[in-house]
């Protein structure tokens, strides 16, 4: 595994269990690779609780409570979606962090609005949530290699943002 997931990982885990924090996953287009990072990292039960992959729209629905509107409306790869998957995945886990991740890997699937490399990123906490539309370029491993570092890079600065003075 890259040494860079891992370092990330070490560092998430660190301010977590620091502060005796816990950590649920909600991902689509990473397809559980997140969650196969930081399980890569020895004692990751003291705080990360779970994982949810919701691939397909009915399972975002069962699994996480994306309302079937939203879905409608908006469409799985939203801002709307990426926030109702980290509400979700934090209710349904009693966490204190949630990040929920849905994009276009591609090759396929991508539009003129939303072209291939679309991701949209939520991370969710009882007093704060953020999303962020990013555009990643290459392949399909590319573009979710990069979404998993965004991921843990922005779910570190938000966990330790969340503790400084």
């Amino acid at each position: 595994m890259d040494k860079e997931l891992i370092e990330l990982a070490e560092h998430l885990g660190q301010a977590l269990s620091g502060k005796g924090l816990k950590l649920a996953i909600a991902e689509s287009c990473t397809g559980g690779g997140i969650c196969q990072v930081v399980t890569e990292i020895a004692g990751s039960s003291q705080w990360f609780e779970c994982g949810f992959v919701c691939y397909s729209n009915t399972s975002k629905i069962r699994m996480l409570g994306v309302k079937a509107d939203t879905l409608k409306n908006f469409g799985a790869v939203s801002q709307e979606i990426a926030t109702e998957m980290a509400q979700g995945a934090l209710t349904k886990s009693k966490t204190d962090y949630a990040v929920s991740v849905t994009g276009i890997a591609g090759p396929d699937g991508g539009s003129a609005a939303k072209p291939v490399g679309t991701v949209f990123v939520a991370l969710q906490n009882a007093n704060k949530s953020v999303c962020y539309e990013k555009h990643f370029e290459g392949v399909r491993h590319e573009i979710r290699q990069q979404a998993i570092v965004f991921v843990l890079k922005a779910l570190l600065d938000l966990v330790v943002a969340d503790f400084s003075c």
